[in-house]
């Protein structure tokens, strides 16, 4: 390469600086493209979830690909040929309805352009705006195989398309047929169960009065649409409801349209629910739609495909529902059967394409049958071939599969993958892989083709196929799919587990038959990851206005300060709260990293290969065996994390040990060393001086490669700086090897030793900020153990505490009686004292520790309240809960060192 990623080192972290170029490294380095010819390598496949061809970043996407792509370095480092396949979806209703609008500002209208005029319009708007978050991945550091990019329109996938719809038709698992769709009115287009919402609104619902042909008793029905009457076609009672069980067979007269309707008994109906009669409207009701069809009632459709009322209401063809809803009460309130209205709120079904309401409507559809497709999709789970995280994930794919309905698959739209179906002159359908020319003989009746199928395939028929097509199928001989097919892991959302997930995996088994059936799976760990709330518990969305633009949020703190925030905060199987102050953490993260980092690299200048030798590690000094044994089982913890794609719990260990660890402790006993080195130049302090560089040298290097799948654009600007002899000819960190195991370096004595230190320290430092003792002024100190082998151990670091507690002697022992006039607090296995000096005015010291105590008392009865509240408990966060019992715990703490130091002083 003959440009390398070499930083300035400055004083502190500009992501500006490095992110655009580093990046330009990366895929300059051809690593993010592996082979397609076999290797000895072992293969690891992602497939990314194409996002919307209209879309553009959001923090849903921000999260998903940050975990997508720690998954892929760490894989890469690991020594896999790693693919992440990008791509974009053709989102079929979505962008057909972004191209109409903008047509609308120009003044022109799709259907005066015709079919090929508006498709190449759309094409036009998607080369212009199709790429722009794929785009704004790189600013993220998504390392996909960009060469390998695919569009769900693009020929291979057209392709592919038509073989699976050609096949499925072939085998008689599709069909066309009459059903009661969800029709969006606005769109006017079918839209499937799993593209509908239901929302809580405010409505009315008003009660009708029906005459009982031959009597003259009436029938009460409520409903929320009163001009869906016009489409009744029966009245249903329980059969067992005592008040209708004479009317049970006879008619009643349906007001406006003067029809004679029949009551009908069915087991449905709740008899205690309102007046226990309903209104049967097979045409605009589901749940009507099963009563009609288990007592053979007739169906009556009265919407137009705009949602204007049909010729089928006489007086009230053509008016939009809402005034047909207000003119059907006036007219039944003129004939006297109108009973009331009452305001209520319920549920309404909304269009998730155009957020409008959905009206059942009888419309010929395609569909495609689920039920002989679903069997294997289930076994995948139950026999392990499919593993879903978090785990619980894995009944909500399986009770939608045991329920599975017949998918319609037709759209009433002209962008998307044309339904490959042609009719002769007597409407014979004929489906056809290859195009078929308008005139030609139908293949089976001879007779000349007239049209091709007008509708399009709903916008999952082609991305059901996306593991598979994506890598050349149904070219048998790709070598692509060969290479790459199954696929490792599959992160997305759970709200197209339905929609995507399950389709993908019944696609898999169904046309990747060349494979053993244990390989058709096409995916072996699928994902679900949280969905991101703003600071409220909100879902963001553009409506609400609550969402935060990635892309400003990367330009403001950095991506490697998005990536990481979003994966600190985001625990696994919980909904991530999220405001834009919470980025400061991944920012105040990667400037520790940075000035850390720095500091090491600034002492190893001038040192040579052999200066950054560790000596065998049983001769290494205690703080030395610590960090090394910290940093093999951070390693370790890690590795595993990464594995079982807990991102959170490897963040969080990455946060630990670098801040607390490697910085607040290793780094800072390693200055007493370099700087003894400067004031005393003799042998020992030189050599004690080397060991710790090499020591400092090999932890930042090892460091740096753990971090980077988290945090790459500041890591791989540190790693150019690193000397070439810790880098061992890996140019490029994103191509270095994952930091090997060192198990020797795990040393259980060690962690114990330097952990009761810490306490030790912890403990001088305590009552340092309890005595108000300046921070520049050494002290003496005395350390009580209780075991004289816990004493010896702090006997032989009795220097490395010293510089810690910042004290001028310690005197180190154990039993003995407890000095006077001091101040203490207590350690794992003993105690600290601090004089007081000479000069301290004991009744102000014992003044102000009562005030302390006041105050640590209030914190403790604040929280102890909040743990005691069963509201706080149920609605609160669970890591909010947990840090506010640490918290608890600290205070008690506290509050027991405060009461030890009163008592000396009584």
């Amino acid at each position: 390469m003959t440009e390398t990623a070499e930083p300035q080192l400055s004083s502190r972290y500009t992501p500006a600086e490095f992110e655009q170029r580093l990046y330009a490294l990366w895929e300059q380095s051809g690593l993010f493209s592996p082979p397609a010819e076999p290797s000895d390598k072992p293969t690891f496949t992602v497939m990314m979830p194409p996002p919307n061809v209209t879309g553009v970043l959001h923090m849903g996407h921000a999260l998903n690909n940050t975990m997508q792509d720690i998954v892929v370095r760490h894989r890469r480092m690991l020594g896999y040929d790693v693919l992440w396949m990008p791509g974009t979806d053709h989102a079929g209703i979505a962008t057909q309805a972004v191209v109409e609008r903008k047509l609308a500002a120009e003044g022109r209208e799709r259907k005066e352009m015709g079919r090929e005029a508006f498709t190449e319009e759309v094409w036009q708007w998607r080369k212009h705006h199709g790429d722009v978050i794929l785009q704004q991945l790189k600013r993220l550091g998504a390392t996909c195989d960009w060469s390998r990019t695919k569009f769900t329109l693009d020929p291979g996938m057209a392709q592919a398309v038509r073989v699976a719809f050609v096949r499925l038709w072939e085998q008689g698992l599709i069909y066309r047929g009459a059903r009661l769709v969800n029709w969006d009115c606005k769109l006017m287009t079918a839209v499937s169960d799993d593209e509908i919402e239901h929302v809580p609104r405010k409505g009315q619902i008003w009660t009708l009065r029906y005459p009982v042909e031959g009597s003259e008793e009436t029938l009460c029905v409520a409903t929320t649409r009163p001009e869906t009457m016009l489409g009744d076609t029966g009245v249903a009672v329980h059969p067992e409801d005592t008040r209708y069980q004479h009317l049970i067979g006879k008619t009643v007269l349906l007001p406006l349209c003067n029809r004679a309707i029949p009551i009908v008994a069915d087991d449905s109906v709740d008899p205690e629910y309102g007046t226990g009669v309903v209104k049967v409207t097979p045409g605009h009701d589901p749940a009507d739609y099963e009563r009609g069809t288990r007592h053979q009632l007739p169906i009556i459709n009265i919407l137009n495909q705009d949602g204007t009322l049909n010729e089928e209401c006489g007086e009230f063809a053509g008016m939009t529902r809402e005034r047909a809803r207000e003119a059907v009460i006036q007219a039944l309130d003129a004939q006297g059967l109108f009973v009331g209205v009452e305001d209520i709120t319920h549920n309404v079904t909304i269009s998730d394409r155009s957020k409008t309401v959905i009206e059942p409507l009888i419309s010929e559809q395609w569909f495609v049958k689920m039920s002989e497709l679903a069997p294997p999709a289930m076994e995948a789970v139950k026999n392990g071939s499919l593993q879903f995280k978090p785990e619980r994930w894995t009944k909500v794919y399986l009770d939608w599969l045991e329920n599975v309905q017949d998918w319609c698959i037709s759209r009433q739209l002209w962008w998307g993958h044309r339904i490959p179906v042609w009719y002769d002159e007597d409407q014979v359908p004929v489906a056809s892989v290859e195009d078929l020319k308008l005139g030609d003989p139908h293949p089976q009746t001879g007779k000349p083709l007239v049209r091709q199928d007008e509708d399009v395939l709903d916008t999952w028929g082609s991305s059901w196929l996306w593991p598979f097509a994506t890598l050349g199928w149904p070219d048998s001989d790709s070598p692509e799919l060969a290479r790459f097919y199954p696929t490792q892991f599959l992160s997305t959302a759970r709200d197209i587990i339905y929609l995507w997930v399950a389709r993908m995996v019944m696609a898999g088994y169904a046309f990747m038959d060349q494979l053993p059936a244990a390989q058709r799976c096409p995916f072996s760990t699928c994902f679900i990851h949280a969905t991101v709330l703003d600071g409220q518990g909100r879902r963001m969305s553009k409506s609400a206005g609550n969402g935060i633009d990635p892309v400003a949020m990367i330009e403001k703190y950095g991506a490697d300060a998005v990536r990481y925030s979003l994966m600190i905060l985001t625990r696994e199987g919980q909904d991530v709260k999220l405001a834009e102050n919470r980025f400061e953490l991944g920012q105040r993260f990667c400037n520790k990293i940075w000035n850390v980092a720095r500091f090491v690299l600034q002492n190893l200048e001038g040192s040579c290969e052999e200066d950054l030798q560790l000596p065998a590690v049983e001769q290494l000094p205690l703080e030395d065996r610590w960090i090394l044994s910290r940093q093999q089982a951070m390693l370790e913890e890690v590795g595993s994390c990464l594995q079982e794609y807990q991102f959170h719990d490897a963040a969080q260990a990455l946060y630990r040990f670098t801040w607390d660890d490697f910085c607040d402790w290793y780094v800072e006993s390693a200055k007493r060393r370099l700087w003894a080195e400067e004031d005393e130049k003799d042998a020992k302090s030189v050599e004690s001086a080397r060991v710790a560089r090499a020591t400092l040298a090999t932890v930042l290097v090892r460091l740096l490669k753990v971090l980077h799948p988290f945090t790459p654009y500041l890591t791989e600007a540190l790693w150019a700086l690193v000397p070439a002899s810790l880098r061992q000819g890996e140019e490029l960190l994103m191509g270095a090897s994952w930091p090997q195991s060192q198990p020797q370096w795990q040393d259980e004595k060690a962690e114990s030793e330097f952990a009761q230190l810490q306490d030790a320290v912890r403990a001088l430092r305590n009552v340092r900020a309890l005595l108000e003792v300046p921070a520049a002024e050494h002290v003496a100190a005395t350390l009580l153990c209780a075991e004289e082998s816990d004493a010896k151990n702090l006997a032989r670091q009795k220097e490395l505490v010293q510089f810690f507690a910042r004290l001028s002697r310690l005197e180190v022992g154990h039993g003995g009686d407890k000095p006077k006039r001091c101040g203490t607090d207590i350690f794992r296995g003993g105690a600290v004292f601090l004089p007081f000096a000479a000069e301290t005015d004991l009744a102000k010291l014992q003044a102000s520790l009562n005030k302390k105590m006041q105050k640590v008392e209030k914190g403790v009865r604040a929280i102890e309240g909040k743990l005691g509240n069963e509201k706080f408990l149920a609605h609160a966060d669970p890591e909010v809960v947990e840090s506010e019992r640490l918290r608890l715990q600290d205070l008690h703490t506290e509050l027991q060192t405060l009461k030890a130091n009163l008592a000396g002083l009584a």
